[in-house]
């Protein structure tokens, strides 16, 4: 186990997030910390007994922002805004999302401009440790005054409503607390709002699909190589001069990728004299094309990481004499990037289709549709159909949801940014991306089977081992959905990627160069 993760100090990544959410890394609160928490919940006490005017500790929310709040009412108002935006729709997230969501929460009331009292800080830790999930709908959320639907779901358990997944069951959230003994917590004044002010549904979305995309990206590198070599193609267009004049560096970390990749291949060697002038698109701009989709990855994992250690609240409490009522809740920064590495995604499926094409045209030598008994066998004809169906959907799907607003709060917040929607397509796209790669991955196998007794280079060997240890060559037709689920699965449980890396360390490959570092994501 790491050393312990300190909230509201240490800086939050994507990589600590996901590890804290899947219990690979503990995290404490310092006394540091609980002394800043307790001095901005004090901050709050002294601004209703001193009768300050501030929104949403004596005042109404939203357009109701100049209705004022006795003090003897301050408390009922927090336990009212958790219960009137509670209103999500929908599948409940996934519990990762909603386990990142409670991280990313804590992380954020932790640097002490909340308001938040220590003990509720301390109970939404306990939920986290205990493995106490709160189930939270997928659809509500606009992403402007924060994520307000969703995180009142969220938060619904501490009070005891809402509800939970709780030692492998859903169950109330006031069950769970009675079967551990505990009472639902006290609201204070702000407490509710500053539970449900932030962008951690847009955020959680936004750790996963850096984790998913990462692992595409290298996955289609891979995968494109294997196809490269199963067409005869020619790594020149690789060759690192020809990037250092147009020096993007995801252009040039693919270059490299597949320039070492390719090294020491016997396919490779075959054909040096072959004769052919130039390869289609699909297989020459593969660093122009991964590497413009690495740069927008890029781009969100720098923004994500900003975000992971902002303070998203509203208001937000300096002092008792100084509180800003602001917009730091909007989700706009991270809906844009959202929004463009959505269409990075899917053009990685875009591009990856189109070499699925190539492959079973019977070009290079190759058989059509990658089988040799085609008429009485349909071979590979139909799985590039659902490549097609879902590079399609994904097209959909790249409609930027940023680009619209609907003005919500009788006008109050008359601009929203549509972010909890940019990430929740995101993480649609991947998905549909994992399928095509695992297809192009079934058809790069077979076609690179057609070139034995000729052999690939290490790190592509051990890559066509792994995928034929899962799924054997065809001869003759048969249910190809197995196949598909079967790539796929070793796909996205990292495992595919994670044994082309062992093969580059085994054999002492700098498989990612010197800009590994700029794209992982620690």
């Amino acid at each position: 186990m790491s050393e312990a993760f300190r909230y509201g100090i240490d800086q939050l990544t994507a990589g600590r997030a996901l590890d804290l959410a899947a219990g690979r890394l503990k995290a404490v609160l310092t006394p540091e910390v609980t002394a800043k928490v307790t001095a901005s919940y004090q901050h709050v006490q002294t601004i209703v007994s001193q009768h300050t005017v501030v929104y949403g500790i004596n005042t109404g929310f939203g357009p109701l922002c100049d209705t004022r709040i006795s003090e003897e009412d301050t408390r009922a108002l927090q336990y009212n805004i958790l219960q009137s935006h509670s209103v999500g729709v929908g599948d409940s997230i996934p519990e990762e999302i909603a386990r990142l969501m409670l991280i990313t929460k804590v992380h954020a009331l932790a640097q002490g401009y909340s308001g938040i009292a220590l003990a509720t800080l301390q109970r939404i830790i306990w939920f986290i440790e205990q493995r106490i999930t709160p189930l939270v709908p997928e659809k509500g959320s606009v992403g402007a005054s924060g994520d307000l639907a969703p995180l009142s779901h969220l938060f619904l358990p501490l009070i005891g409503l809402g509800k939970v997944w709780y030692k492998g069951r859903i169950v109330s959230g006031a069950e769970a607390l009675q079967q551990e003994g505990l009472a639902p917590v006290v609201l204070g004044p702000k407490e509710g709002l500053a539970l449900i002010n932030g962008t951690q549904f847009i955020l959680a979305f936004a750790v996963k699909a850096l984790q998913r995309m990462h692992n595409a990206l290298e996955a289609a590198d891979i995968i494109g190589a294997m196809s490269l070599e199963g067409l005869m193609g020619t790594s020149k267009p690789f060759d690192p001069r020809l990037h250092a004049i147009r020096p993007y560096a995801g252009n040039q970390l693919v270059a490299h990728r597949l320039k070492v990749m390719l090294e020491g291949s016997e396919i490779m060697a075959s054909h040096v004299d072959c004769g052919r002038v130039q390869d289609p698109y699909s297989l020459r701009c593969m660093p122009q094309v991964h590497g413009a989709s690495r740069t927008a990855f890029q781009h969100l994992l720098q923004l994500t990481t900003i975000e992971l250690n902002a303070v998203t609240d509203n208001p937000i409490i300096f002092s008792a004499e100084d509180t800003i009522s602001g917009g730091n809740f909007h989700g706009q920064p991270m809906a844009l990037p959202l929004d463009y590495a959505t269409v990075a995604a899917a053009e990685l499926g875009n591009i990856s289709d189109r070499r699925c094409y190539m492959m079973i045209e019977g070009r290079y030598g190759l058989p059509r549709l990658l089988i040799q008994d085609a008429g009485l066998n349909s071979g590979f004809m139909i799985p590039q159909y659902t490549t097609a169906a879902l590079v399609t959907e994904n097209k959909t799907l790249c409609f930027p949801a940023s680009a619209d607003s609907v003005p919500t709060s009788l006008g109050q917040e008359d601009h929203v940014s549509m972010g909890s929607i940019s990430g929740r397509k995101l993480n649609q796209v991947i998905g549909n991306l994992e399928y095509i790669l695992a297809i192009e991955l079934l058809y790069a196998a077979q076609a690179v089977d057609f070139r034995r007794p000729l052999k690939s280079g290490p790190i592509l060997e051990a890559c066509h081992d792994y995928a034929r240890q899962q799924v054997t060559f065809a001869a003759k037709d048969r249910v190809f959905a197995d196949d598909i689920q079967a790539l796929h699965n070793i796909i996205t449980d990292l495992s595919f990627v994670q044994v082309a890396n062992e093969a580059a360390a085994l054999h002492q490959i700098p498989l990612n160069g010197i800009h590994h570092d700029q794209f992982g994501l620690y």
